[in-house]
């Protein structure tokens, strides 16, 4: 599987990459076999680039990632973690952290925003310990959408200290928002940013993003190609979720007209799904999230095969037309992951 550089740094990332919300047990139990294969069917693909955060499984899916991946060389491998939560004792828990944190574990620990620099090097100290390793590659400052002044002058600094001195790769935010991104390019040293949900084959609101990116030489890794769900699936069905919630019936009508179009051309919705975000050079990988072994071959083998100029055409056409119409997607919104 190819490889890019992020950014001006020397970290390199496989073209799809390994989202380990989904062996946290991200709205459902997954026992540590399952987990384990999804992990080990991404590595004999040729999946070379793993993401994972504290606030998955409150530290699941990183003790899971990093007993899966033990065994294999480190250097073969890039790794990249998220500060901006710590993992502190529940004062009161209620048994599971689904209502609260859309997790299927017990809610023994509670998530405490600080982007403070004391907060990055506890949280950057906690996630090694659950992942058994004495370095990760890329550290994101996780959703600071309500502590936007914080991220930029306390974590980001303390994070570009840590890279300057060698202990982590390369430095980036991780967001669903556009705007705020726009901002920390501008005004942060950035290596990359991860823009979840809104560089999609039916959600294009990040085009400005990827326009000052590529101005800045800082690489966008695109998460969440599927849009949480609505365009995993050859047809949405009537209950597609979208940006974590029902999908509207306008956004559903839209990605039933690129399925369509898809289908004309030989071809699957999820499959241009996984492609797309790839077109553009300042994109250095995807990465999405997966639960099992077969959902890691079949995202492995979409990512490597592109899709005909004519499919492309008339996706980009259609997307187009639905961004311009009555209903066509905008804004930012969305739940951060």
């Amino acid at each position: 599987m190819t490889a890019r550089r992020l950014g001006r740094t020397s970290v390199r990332v496989s073209a799809l990459g390994f989202g380990a919300a989904p062996i946290g047990n991200l709205y459902a139990p997954l026992d540590d076999d399952q987990a384990r294969a999804a992990v080990e069917a991404a590595w004999d693909a040729g999946v070379r680039y793993y993401d994972t955060a504290p606030h998955y499984g409150l530290g699941l899916s990183e003790r899971r990632l990093g007993a899966a991946l033990a065994h294999r060389p480190r250097a073969e491998f890039t790794l990249s973690t998220k500060v901006g939560r710590l993992l502190e004792p529940h004062p009161a828990p209620t048994g599971s952290d689904l209502a609260a944190g859309g997790f299927a574990v017990p809610d023994t620990l509670i998530r405490r925003p600080d982007y403070s620099r004391d907060g990055v090097l506890r949280s950057l100290e906690g996630s090694l310990t659950r992942l058994g390793l004495d370095r990760v590659d890329v550290v994101y400052v996780h959703d600071p959408d309500d502590h936007l002044d914080a991220a930029i002058d306390q974590a980001l600094p303390a994070l570009v200290a840590l890279r300057d001195q060698g202990v982590i790769g390369a430095v980036g935010v991780g967001m669903n928002a556009v705007a705020p991104l726009l901002r920390v390019v501008a005004e942060a040293d950035v290596d990359t940013v991860m823009m979840a949900g809104r560089w999609t084959l039916i959600d294009r609101t990040a085009r400005p993003l990827l326009e000052a990116c590529t101005k800045r030489g800082v690489s966008v890794v695109a998460a969440a190609p599927f849009n949480s769900g609505l365009l995993s699936r050859p047809c949405p069905p009537d209950n597609a979720t979208f940006d974590y919630g029902p999908a509207p019936d306008a956004v559903l009508r839209r990605a039933r007209r690129l399925a369509d179009v898809c289908a004309r051309h030989g071809t699957v919705l999820p499959h241009a799904a996984v492609r797309f975000p790839l077109r553009d050079p300042v994109v250095a990988c995807v990465v999405a999230g997966f639960r099992s072994s077969d959902e890691v071959t079949s995202a492995v083998a979409w990512a490597g095969t592109d899709l005909s100029d004519a499919a492309w055409a008339e996706l980009d056409a259609a997307a187009e037309a639905a961004e311009d119409g009555p209903g066509g997607i905008g804004g930012d919104g969305g739940q951060g992951g």
